[in-house]
């Protein structure tokens, strides 16, 4: 099995982040790069990470109408990450635009296209969340709602909490990449998220690609971090 773990780059500091890449280099499977990295480096910080050669999920979590998203989309493209993301609950005719437009842009330059993710429901967002912003129903209710959707817009893989993903993979089956931040290991703090789990049993459960920050970037050594989470996902 590849290595699952894509470690969040939690800074806008282009050195940074690329030191850190560097040194975790062979101990993860890729880069997560963020929105406030974009805004404030914009493509030449992405251009600078992806020089190291690890593989990079630029998570944007675009949201807007379809003609506005599929024109970010097309800029994104033309970067060539392995992964972006959108947010599911833009609705159908947006997440399909996205998708339409990621495609056709890979396909004008002749590479594969960036696999675009629908984010269900943010980690950080709880039950009482959920009701304070008007959402119906329980957290999962509204993920499998948006999963479905997702699926049938041809979105390439989702992005849901350790804790939705065993049920969202028994909806979707196994053609959509599913990726799970929210991930803990038990030696690590919480943080602000609140729905979490352990490395290994978010693997178990169905996830392909466990996206984890501050227990590898906050730790002393980062890439001890890593190492350490590898031998237990062995």
């Amino acid at each position: 099995m590849s290595n699952p773990v894509y470690v969040a780059l939690d800074t806008t500091d282009v050195a940074q982040a690329a030191e850190l890449a560097a040194g975790l280099s062979g101990l993860v499977g890729g880069v997560k790069l963020g929105l406030e990295f974009f805004v404030a480096n914009g493509p030449a910080g992405i251009e600078a990470v992806a020089a190291l050669g690890l593989p990079v999920f630029l998570d944007l979590k675009l949201h807007d109408i379809p003609n506005t998203v599929a024109g970010a989309m097309k800029g994104v493209a033309r970067l060539a990450p392995r992964y972006t993301t959108i947010h599911a609950s833009g609705g159908f005719a947006m997440m399909k635009a996205a998708v339409d437009a990621a495609r056709a842009e890979a396909t004008a330059a002749g590479r594969p296209p960036t696999k675009v993710l629908a984010v269900t429901i943010l980690t950080s967002i709880d039950q009482p969340a959920m009701e304070a912003v008007g959402f119906g129903g329980s957290v999962l209710d509204q993920v499998r709602r948006l999963a479905v959707l997702a699926q049938a817009a041809g979105i390439d893989g989702l992005v849901c909490s350790p804790h939705e993903v065993e049920t969202v993979r028994t909806m979707v089956g196994s053609d959509m990449t599913l990726v799970v931040p929210g991930i803990r290991p038990a030696w690590a703090e919480a943080g602000d998220q609140k729905r979490i789990m352990t490395p290994r049993d978010a693997l178990e459960r169905g996830a392909d690609i466990l996206v984890i920050g501050r227990p590898i970037t906050g730790a002393q050594y980062p890439a001890e971090a890593a190492r350490r989470i590898a031998e237990e996902l062995a």
